[in-house]
């Protein structure tokens, strides 16, 4: 059976779902998206991703076409018509299809449409091996907490780490990690402190790790926002990401240098599993 997609207002096979070569994501990259997890048919930390959402579409004055809620329903019933289980939705809004031309077109309809993709992120190998990253420099915009389709960057850094045989680009600015290329970077330190670049315009301000911050710090660890190197990545006994599609996911690896003896480490684990048990209390 097709999977079914949702396209303005409509919900239609994958293969005729359509929108116009005019539209402006299509043309200026002119569109925000989400990705939401979904566990036993169910979303994980969906409120957080929709708010985060509704920000991302202020920032560049792009009304939703929908509400919120209905936005909500719209997921949950195409997660219901793919029966889809364990996997992702995605989203994304542009500002519609109009003549190309750069400033904000006048009366025109944004265009709203999802997906879903099957995926087991629980059992994910990568969380019981770990992965390797690859740094890259980061050669972004300026305004990287808007949640912006534009990610050629991302698929640049995302190709020279596949090629490099790693699973996750870390990418550098002024000597410090900004962020991997679709997953938040942390370490933890040598006297247990789990670090992570504190948000501003220089990261996207994840939603998983936000509820990571949230649930090491319900279990007194201790946590420090601010930009670290890759020396100190090395010299750490752990490091990680996280992401809504991986959870927390080990690095045990960087630019082919082991982090922490090059094996998963137990505070990295936990983590993972303290989200899990979160992800599905609070999934709905």
């Amino acid at each position: 059976m097709s999977r079914i997609a949702y396209v303005n207002g409509s919900f239609v096979p994958l293969e005729e779902a359509k929108v116009s070569i005019l539209d402006r994501g299509f043309l200026f990259a002119d569109g925000i998206y989400e990705v939401s997890a979904v566990l036993g048919g169910k979303l994980v930390d969906n409120d957080s991703h929709l708010l985060r959402l509704q920000r991302s579409v202020g920032e560049i004055a792009l009304p939703l076409p929908e509400t919120l809620d209905r936005i909500k329903a719209i997921q949950k019933e195409l997660i219901a018509r793919n029966n889809l289980v364990d996997g992702l939705v995605y989203l994304q809004v542009t500002r519609g299809a109009a003549e190309r031309d750069f400033p904000f077109p006048k009366e025109v309809t944004p265009t709203l449409v999802m997906f879903t993709t099957v995926k087991d992120i629980i059992n994910a190998p990568a969380a019981k091996t770990g992965i390797a990253v690859k740094t890259v420099p980061d050669i972004r915009w300026e305004r990287r907490d808007i949640k912006s389709v534009a990610l050629l960057a991302q698929v640049l850094a995302k190709q020279a780490a596949a090629e490099a045989g790693c699973q996750e680009a870390w990418m550098i600015e002024d000597g410090a990690v900004t962020e991997g290329g679709s997953s938040s970077a942390f370490i933890l330190t040598q006297d247990d402190v789990l670090v992570t670049r504190q948000n501003s315009n220089a990261i996207l301000p994840g939603c998983t790790r936000k509820a990571v911050i949230a649930l090491a710090a319900e279990r007194q660890l201790r946590i420090e926002e601010r930009p670290f190197t890759v020396a100190e990545a090395l010299a750490a006994k752990e490091a990680f990401i996280t992401s809504a599609s991986s959870f927390v996911q080990p690095v045990v690896r960087i630019d082919g240098q082991a982090v922490g003896g090059g094996k998963p480490g137990p505070v990295a684990a936990r983590l993972r599993e303290i989200y899990v048990e979160f992800a599905r209390a609070t999934a709905d």
